[in-house]
């Protein structure tokens, strides 16, 4: 391990790099990382690297996740439940079984069990791939909370099936009442097992003299010991982090102080961005091991196979799309649903195109075991890995490279939004202003007449209501304003080189200062 320690430092060197040349080429980043990765793994004298599913599933899974979840807005996932639940489960497993049939089909030695064992694997599309090309393009809120819904909960309806057909394989026989009541348990038990554990991390964070560091600590604790609490009771772990992190997140303004607020979102961005860069390029990197191991498996024959699933998930995906906006239409005669209009065909369409697979489904197949009970060898497994390689590959490639152009093309537009961000952002500071002013000049009126420092926080606001409504921040308004901050800096900077008397804890405090300043007004 030590002796690949500067190959590994080297690759996060040069995840960052091809992550800016992503961003400067308005291409997914997960797209040029699995290329590098096979780029690399090719090359003579590179480490052949063996990816534990154990690694992907406790180390990268929790946190990536956890952070899913605190940044997702549960107003939004409770509105479209029914159409996330519909995506994240019962597509799913509609996914699984007809890449069981299809798979029993057309692959010699392929039963219905392994069939559905890789119909698991590959059914959940991957999140990270589908948030990192939806930075560059813009999507009506509906499609986009839709996609944040689906993406936190796919995985489990995909674990969940994998246990299952794992089962299935090793014993020949499915006893559905069983596997119902299994069902029921991972499904309840781990949403319960999550908010358990999210409550007694709120106390600690609550009731615990803790700092903006401890709390930022016990943060990144927390999807750890939700995800172990609830394997040990076997249950699902990917649904315990989900339900702990979306109850402490809606709860963050309790038990959190600003100053971890603050802090805690910029660590957890950091971390977020290198495992997510460490998980795709170590999927290129995975392939030499994974062509090895085909065997009998003639190269060619595999890559038809792989093809053939593919395009069974990608069909499936758009068909179910259609199908979930056919019974909303059809079930708002009996039922409340959220958006009863007509979506048209762009929107599920887009929806349909959003399918690329990820890491989780690599991880799932690695975890595949070696042999079965008897000590013989789990049928099919290395090319079942091989297929889902080249479908994540194959997704991410033609999907991920076109999704954009597709939604440009298509130029949905927000239904639900018929004001600019810019103008609703604008109302809300002035009413937020009015409020507060209100507030003061009520409840505090004899400390306003004594201290001027509340006078002039309360004129500020007075003349941030008096704005008219359309007075939005230009960016050249922003540029001017950044210069003379940068001008402030220079000039603290300067003065604490001529005065060597002056305690330089002073100037940084004013620099700390000079710097959140500039980036609230980049939030602006």
């Amino acid at each position: 391990m030590l002796e690949n320690f500067p190959f590994f430092l080297a690759l996060v060197v040069i995840i960052v790099l091809l992550i800016m040349l992503a961003d400067k080429a308005k291409i997914a980043y997960p797209v040029l990382l699995i290329l590098a990765g096979l780029g690399i793994g090719f090359i003579p004298g590179v480490p052949i690297l063996h990816i534990e599913p154990e690694l992907i599933f406790l180390i990268f899974l929790p946190p990536l996740l956890y952070e899913a979840a605190w940044t997702i807005s549960w107003k939004e996932l409770w509105k479209w439940r029914r159409v996330i639940c519909s995506f994240a489960f019962v597509i799913v497993f509609l996914t699984a079984l007809s890449v069981a049939f299809v798979a029993n089909y057309f692959i010699p030695g392929f039963s219905l069990a392994l069939g559905f064992l890789l119909g698991g694997i590959v059914s959940p599309p991957d999140a990270v791939s589908a948030g990192a090309i939806m930075k560059f393009v813009r999507l009506p809120r509906t499609i986009a909370s839709i996609l944040e819904g689906e993406s936190l909960l796919n995985d489990a309806a995909s674990l969940i099936i994998l246990r299952f057909a794992l089962i299935a394989v090793a014993t020949g026989q499915f006893v559905w009442y069983a596997a119902a009541g299994s069902f029921a348990w991972m499904v309840i038990g781990g949403i319960a097992i999550g908010l358990i554990v999210g409550w007694l991390f709120m106390k600690l964070h609550k009731y615990l003299p803790t700092d903006a560091n401890m709390d930022i600590i016990l943060s990144i604790v927390a999807p750890y010991i939700m995800y172990i609490a609830a394997e040990k009771a076997h249950s699902s772990g990917v649904l315990a982090v989900v339900s702990g992190g979306l109850y402490l997140s809606n709860n963050r303004h309790l038990f959190l102080s600003s100053t971890s607020r603050v802090r805690g979102f910029n660590v957890w961005q950091s971390l977020c961005f290198i495992l997510n860069g460490l998980v795709f390029i170590m999927i290129g990197l995975a392939l030499p091991e994974i062509t090895s191991g085909l065997g009998e498996v003639s190269i060619s024959a595999a890559i038809g196979y792989s093809i053939l699933v593919t395009a069974v998930l990608i069909i499936g995906r758009i068909l179910s799309s259609y199908g979930v906006v056919a019974f909303t239409l059809i079930a708002k005669h009996f039922i409340t649903v959220a958006d009863g209009r007509n979506p048209g065909i762009k929107g599920p369409l887009i929806i349909g195109w959003t399918g690329m697979r990820g890491v989780v489904s690599l991880a799932a197949a690695l975890s595949i075991p070696l042999q079965l009970e008897d000590g013989s060898p789990f049928p099919q497994r290395n090319l079942i890995l091989f297929i889902t390689f080249v479908v994540i590959l194959l997704t991410l490639l033609l999907q991920g490279l076109t999704l954009p152009y597709l939604i440009r093309m298509l130029n949905l537009s927000d239904r639900d939004q018929t004001r600019s961000e810019d103008e609703i952002d604008n109302e809300i500071k002035q009413q937020l202003a009015q409020h507060a002013l209100t507030h003061l000049k009520t409840n505090y009126p004899e400390e306003l007449k004594r201290q001027p420092i509340l006078q002039q926080i309360a004129d500020k606001w007075e003349n941030s209501s008096a704005l008219p409504e359309n007075a939005i921040i230009s960016e050249e308004t922003k540029t001017v304003y950044r210069a003379i901050l940068n001008r402030q800096r220079l000039w603290l900077i300067q003065k604490n080189k001529e005065e060597q008397a002056l305690d330089e804890e002073i100037i940084r405090r004013h620099l700390h200062r000079i710097d959140m300043e500039e980036e609230k007004w980049r939030l602006i």
